[in-house]
C-alpha cells in the first residue's frame, strides 16, 4: 500500500477538502468513534463542524494536521493552542480521526507524533486529551507514553446511544518555561 502523507492545512487548504474531512468524520462515528456525534452524522452536519473550525484555523490557535494517501484524506488531528494568558506552555489534542479502511497501519500513531511536534514546535511542554475507556485511542495513547489522570463514568453518549466512560491523559513534551519568557 502507498505510504500516506501528513500535512499541516492552512484555512484554504481544509476549505478545499471540506467534502472529504466531513466523509471522514461520518465514516469514524459510522464505525463507533466516540468523538462528540452520535450515528446517523450526515455530510451537512460534518461539513458544519469543519466549518466551525475555520476562523481558529485562520488564526493560528487551531492546527489542523492532516494524513492523505494518494492524495485521499484518510486521518485527521486538531491541535488546540490554549489562549489563557496563565496557559501558554498548554495544548489540547483533539479529532483523532483515521478512515476505517486505514486502521491499523501505524497512522494513528504518525498523526500522534506529528500533533506533538506540532505543539513543541508552538513552544507548548504540555498536552492534554480525552477519549473513551477501553477504546482504540485509549490503547493508542497509553501506548505512546501519554499518563492517565483521571476517569468520569456516564460522561458521553457513543455513537449508538450507549452511555460510556470517558478517560483523560496528559503528556510532557518538553520543558517548562515562565509565561513571561514567551
Amino acid at each position: 500500500m502507498d505510504p500516506f502523507s501528513i500535512l499541516a492545512c492552512d484555512a484554504p487548504a481544509m476549505e478545499a477538502r471540506l467534502d472529504a474531512l466531513a466523509a471522514l468524520l461520518c465514516d469514524a462515528v459510522a464505525h463507533g468513534a466516540s468523538v462528540n456525534f452520535l450515528a446517523g452524522l450526515q455530510a451537512p452536519r460534518a461539513r458544519q463542524f469543519w466549518e466551525g473550525q475555520r476562523d481558529g484555523i485562520a488564526a493560528g490557535t487551531t492546527r489542523l494536521l492532516l494524513a492523505e494517501r494518494e492524495g485521499v484524506p484518510c486521518g485527521t488531528v486538531l491541535v488546540f493552542l490554549a489562549q489563557q494568558p496563565n496557559a501558554p506552555h498548554r495544548a489540547e489534542i483533539g479529532k483523532m480521526l483515521v478512515h476505517s479502511s486505514q486502521r491499523r497501519q501505524g497512522l494513528g500513531r504518525c498523526l500522534l507524533a506529528a500533533a506533538e511536534a506540532a505543539a513543541r514546535a508552538e513552544g507548548r511542554s504540555l498536552l492534554l486529551l480525552d477519549t473513551e475507556a477501553g477504546s482504540a485511542g485509549d490503547k493508542l495513547y497509553r501506548a505512546c507514553g501519554w499518563t492517565e489522570f483521571g476517569r468520569v463514568p456516564d460522561h458521553a453518549f457513543r455513537p449508538h446511544g450507549v452511555l460510556a466512560e470517558t478517560v483523560y491523559f496528559y503528556k510532557q513534551i518538553g520543558p517548562h518555561r515562565r509565561a513571561d519568557a514567551r
